[in-house]
């Protein structure tokens, strides 16, 4: 049976912070590209055809961010039909946990900026990227 999908593989990365003022931070990249072009979101995109998810997720987060070489740990699966204006895409996403003080940030690809914001005080994000915090956030505090 011929299954006629159009259907976009993307990663997400929740980059939370557990060192000095970065005491209660999450990671997050303001967008330089359409959609949500501005806005702050999730480091992540879309997975290439011969790469297999943690790696794509590592590789996004690098891009993205200039954080390399940590150990991210699958969260969920998100998968509403319209959580991308773009078309159907389900996110794979990751969290970790890391000492800030040792990281350099360094804002890339589609990345116009990267910075730390205390998880009490965000900015409004793009996509659904507030409901994968929330529940990364739960799932910190088991």
């Amino acid at each position: 049976m011929d299954y006629p999908q159009n259907i976009k593989v993307t990663v997400d990365a929740v980059v939370f912070s557990q060192s000095g003022t970065h005491r209660r931070s999450v990671l997050l990249i303001k967008r330089k590209n359409p959609p949500f072009q501005g806005k702050w979101a999730l480091p992540g995109g879309f997975v290439e055809n011969d790469e297999p998810l943690e790696v794509a997720a590592s590789r996004e987060l690098e891009e993205e961010t200039g954080i390399k070489n940590i150990q991210l740990q699958q969260l969920y699966t998100f998968g509403d039909p319209d959580r991308d204006p773009r078309g159907r895409a389900i996110s794979i996403t990751y969290y970790t946990i890391i000492d800030a003080s040792h990281q350099t940030l360094q804002s890339a690809t589609d990345a116009s900026e990267v910075q730390w914001f205390d998880i009490d005080h965000l900015p409004e994000l793009a996509f659904d990227h507030q409901k994968i915090l929330e529940m990364a956030i739960d799932q910190i505090k088991k």
